[in-house]
């Protein structure tokens, strides 16, 4: 059974940084792309970013390019998501997520990822 467990969420000023990591068990982790998303209150849930099987290829919102940084440490089947320059709209529940299909291409729909963590919650206090 595929189990996505986040971790390393928290509350911080804006400006800030913050990592935040997805463990994943239940069977060979580098052979899915992965994403992140996320949550605000009142909110659909978006699309953050989202990286290859083997990390060569990555996706990002518009508006965390250029201050999140999406890797992966396939020997330790853990997902990472670093957000630096943190921003109070960056507030939400953040999610990662694996497709159920050995698929090694990312992509940025939700309906690409079959498989969710339980959510870790990110406050940024302006």
């Amino acid at each position: 059974q595929v189990q996505l467990v986040e971790s390393g969420g928290g509350l911080v000023q804006a400006g800030g940084s913050l990592r935040l990591s997805c463990a994943a068990s239940g069977r060979t982790f580098g052979n899915y792309a992965m994403g992140w998303f996320r949550q605000a209150p009142g909110k659909e849930r978006e699309f953050v970013s989202a990286i290859s099987c083997l990390g060569g290829t990555t996706y990002y919102l518009d508006s965390v390019k250029d201050r999140f940084i999406i890797s992966r440490d396939n020997a330790k089947n853990t997902l990472y998501l670093k957000m630096n320059s943190l921003k109070p709209e960056d507030t939400a529940v953040y999610y990662c997520a694996a497709p159920k299909s050995p698929y090694c291409s990312a992509t940025i729909n939700q309906k690409g990822y079959d498989y969710w963590g339980q959510g870790t919650q990110v406050t940024v206090s302006s």
